[in-house]
């Protein structure tokens, strides 16, 4: 399979190595391989052979021939079933095989032979195959086991950071679904149907007012309107990702298209204050931590915690607001807060106040400090000290250092 460009996207396996060794992937996968009797393979195996038809030459020759196809030109090695469900639903899924040598499962469920045509059934069990390459299946199975659905739920900055590793992985199976396909016009027409269930040849829709649509709906997740909190990116995303990977001249090309793309993926919120509370929060946590000269793991923590909300990499946003002019930056972001919401000044000095307390010390600078800084925001002296107070009754705990 010889491609132009690399189909992995490196921050998709970045979050994947990432998230693995959160998780302590080594461990817990031998532990489950040896606590468990039955596999999902026979659960999986046992549901496709018992209600679906399994491909083959004799049975579906055409879509037989089809399958064999994409997977030689992805040069995928592994035995795979093919089967097809009788389902009215647009969709398609592959189940990885727990055990080396067994086959590996794609499932197309029929409604998609009603609509699509073979170049963009090739690019639906091309984007199948494409998670198998991955081996996205075998981080999910991880995930869910450690916070099995409607059970446990993970930290939040590991939530955000699963997501977006979900969202690249569906960005990179599209791009193995183009190779096997080879057209974009059927990459781009497979999105649409996916998303109308129209059969756009017979509704007269062209291509230029497919991509003229498409840019439209992209661009209101541009301008900051538009949030992607789905496993699978918004199809806008994902058809102007595929056209990028299709027709980059070089590899700096598509690589500033995807930052652009991947920038929708990592927004939080949105907020028009989310950017300025960042910066605040970051700030404001480093110079009150470091008032009294020396700045905690505790407080680190405190600050990184709080950023979880807004930013998927709080401890890569702390660092680089570290690296700037952080009085300045401090300065600006109070600003920019209270000109949009002045009600805003009592979450302020709330969280400065936290930072102070995070680390079970209270020195007299940070103190001095968080009164000057209450006087800035329009607090008395007396409003502020009834504040602190307030906070100290309710989640001081002395160190048991000091105590011992």
């Amino acid at each position: 399979m010889k491609t132009r460009f690399d189909p992995a996207i490196p921050l998709e396996r970045e979050l994947g190595k990432q998230i693995y060794g959160a998780l302590q992937g080594s461990v817990v996968e031998q532990i489950i391989k040896t606590a468990q009797d039955d596999t999902a393979d026979d659960y999986w195996r046992s549901r496709m052979e018992g209600h679906c038809m399994k491909v083959d030459k004799d049975l579906l020759p055409e879509f037989n021939a089809l399958c064999e196809e994409v997977k030689d030109r992805l040069e995928v090695k592994d035995p795979v079933d093919f089967y097809v469900t009788g389902d009215s639903t647009l969709n398609a899924f592959s189940v990885a095989a727990e055990e080396e040598g067994k086959p590996h499962i794609v499932n197309i469920n029929s409604a998609l032979f009603d609509l699509m045509d073979e170049d963009e059934l090739r690019f639906v069990i091309g984007h199948e195959l494409g998670h198998l390459i991955n081996k996205d299946t075998a981080l999910k199975r991880l995930i869910y086991f450690v916070f099995p659905p409607d059970s446990t739920q993970a930290p939040i900055t590991l939530e955000y950071k699963i997501r977006l590793h979900d969202q690249l992985a569906e960005l990179v199976a599209d791009r193995y679904g183009y190779l096997a396909c080879g057209k974009l016009n059927s990459c781009v027409t497979a999105f649409f149907k996916l998303a109308s269930g129209l059969d756009l040849g017979k509704m007269n829709v062209s291509m230029e007012a497919l991509l003229a649509d498409n840019r439209k709906r992209l661009d209101y997740f541009l301008k900051d309107k538009g949030l992607s909190r789905y496993d699978h990116p918004v199809n806008p995303i994902r058809v102007q990702a595929i056209h990028l990977f299709a027709t980059a001249k070089k590899e700096k090309e598509l690589e500033e298209g995807m930052d652009e793309l991947i920038g929708i993926l990592l927004k939080v919120g949105n907020s028009p204050m989310d950017q300025d509370l960042s910066v605040f929060f970051a700030s404001a946590g480093l110079i009150v931590s470091n008032a009294d000269g020396k700045i905690t793991e505790k407080e680190v923590d405190q600050i990184i915690q709080t950023l979880a909300g807004l930013q998927i990499f709080p401890k890569r946003f702390l660092d680089a607001i570290a690296e700037a002019n952080v009085p300045e930056l401090f300065r600006q972001s109070v600003q920019n807060i209270l000109s949009k919401d002045p009600g805003m000044r009592d979450i302020l000095l709330t969280y400065m106040i936290s930072l102070v307390l995070s680390d079970k010390e209270i020195a007299q600078e940070e103190v001095d400090f968080i009164f000057a800084f209450g006087k800035e925001i329009g607090f008395s002296d007396k409003e502020t000290s009834v504040k602190f107070a307030e906070m100290i009754q309710r989640n001081y705990v002395p160190s048991l250092e000091a105590i011992c």
